[in-house]
């Protein structure tokens, strides 16, 4: 037997939830096929198995285990086992397991009961950590369900069935009618209620100011960013700079480049080539830091911010300071449209050494973004528009950038920042720089 287990599909991810299994318990499985949809700290993202066998599912679709967890196993191929036997072995109690003959001894009415005491073997509750939570927000007692998944874990359906089935009436509630009061201790009694109204004007219905509330669970993709945002701006020492670029030049490359064919490059490829450039300069921005230690990254991986409905997945422009600008252009369209399209590999989510969100599109003109950890490093980048700006003494029409720079003071001082800043502003400036870099 074959244990499968939660596995690690990008180098920051912690656990994974298990969104949708593509095989059925007891199907035959291939070396290569896809098993399940895997959501991770960055991505959704399907899950193919390394080895063959016959599944047996562990962990419910919904789930979500640390890495290392055991989600399936994988027996040996099929045998030519009866229909009926084959499955009853794992439905056994473990202290049952060695005997084969228990199973055809068992008459089927007896299944429900044989699940029922697996899951209190050494006094705990075997049950998913999806149905604990939810028999905890609907209060009801674990060791009253009968567990239908495997080896008797109690799984979500089996709560579900519980929550929805009639719940008995307490004991307690007929006794007042078995053994009435005297009537003159009922009599004063009676008009209590009437007596001692509420006032109207102290008791206000639940939601009545904010409507009806509706709470809606974060994505394993949303929960982690929750977190490392958090983590950053409680950990990081962060200062910001801003500068203006004159981007005239670059609107007149473009127009160039795109009288010459396909690939045009975007504003924002262009800014992307200028950091790959500007962090080969100063390899502080290009590094991190760790446990009072500066790393230095020999390569210079480029993180563009892509928006998708729910959430920012961050894609890696691997050496963008060695790619040519249609190079970049081709490549962040690829990655852009695999992230939409949940078609993103881990490999493509990994290893940035700094990143380039910019909101420009939407007609943001300047905004702060919060580092990645443990990048130095962010580049903010508004939207390009004509501004009248002052040059040699006269007022005139030019196309400007903002662009903010947000900085971890642990690694990046102000001058070093500053300098690097000026040097990506300098590149974008004069653009023909960046054809031959």
């Amino acid at each position: 037997m074959t244990e499968i287990v939660m596995p690690r599909l990008s180098d920051s991810m912690e656990e994974g939830t298990i969104l949708k299994w593509l095989k059925a318990d007891g199907d035959a499985v291939a070396r290569g096929e896809p098993l399940a949809e895997i959501e991770t700290d960055k991505a959704t993202l399907t899950y193919e198995s390394d080895a063959a066998g016959v599944l047996k599912i562990v962990a419910d679709a919904g789930e979500t285990l640390p890495i290392g967890s055991v989600i399936a196993t994988l027996d040996g191929a099929d045998n030519g086992r009866s229909g009926a036997s084959a499955p009853a072995a794992p439905d056994e109690p473990p202290a049952a397991a060695p005997q084969p003959a228990a199973a055809p001894e068992s008459p089927p009415a007896a299944a429900p009961e044989v699940l029922a005491a697996a899951p209190r073997a050494e006094g705990r509750v075997k049950a998913s950590p999806l149905a604990r939570r939810l028999a905890r927000e609907q209060g009801i007692d674990l060791h009253a369900i009968t567990g239908t998944g495997p080896g008797g874990r109690i799984v979500k359906d089996d709560v579900e069935r519980a929550a929805s089935a009639p719940r008995p009436v307490p004991a307690a509630t007929p006794a007042p009618a078995a053994a009435p009061p005297p009537a003159a201790a009922v009599a004063p009694a009676a008009p209590a209620p009437a007596a001692a109204p509420p006032p109207p004007a102290t008791v206000a219905p639940t939601g009545t100011a904010k409507g009806d509330v509706t709470t809606q669970e974060l994505t394993r993709t949303q929960g982690l960013i929750a977190r490392r945002m958090a983590e950053s701006r409680a950990t990081i020492p962060t200062f910001e700079l801003r500068t203006e670029i004159d981007m005239e030049a670059c609107v007149a490359l473009r127009a160039e480049l795109k009288a010459l064919g396909d690939d045009v490059p975007s504003y924002n490829d262009m800014v992307v080539k200028a950091c790959g450039v500007a962090l080969r300069d100063f390899p502080r921005a290009n590094g991190s830091y760790r446990d009072a230690r500066f790393e230095l990254h020999s390569r210079v991986n480029i993180g563009i911010a892509v928006a998708t409905q729910d959430a920012l997945i961050v894609p890696t422009v691997f050496d963008a300071d060695r790619k040519s600008l249609r190079e970049i252009a081709r490549e962040t369209r690829a990655l852009a449209e695999r992230v939409r399209s949940s078609a993103i590999t881990p490999p493509e989510l990994s290893g940035a050494t700094f990143t380039v969100s910019n909101l420009g599109m939407y007609g943001v003109t300047d905004f702060t973004a919060v580092i990645n950890p443990p990048q130095a490093a962010i580049l903010a980048v508004g939207a390009l528009a004509p501004r009248a700006v002052v040059r040699d003494g006269e007022l005139v029409a030019r196309h400007t950038m903002n662009v903010t720079l947000a900085c971890d003071h642990r690694i990046l001082y102000g001058a070093d920042a500053a300098q690097f800043l000026a040097r990506i502003r300098a590149l974008l400036e004069r653009p023909l720089a960046l054809a031959f870099a």
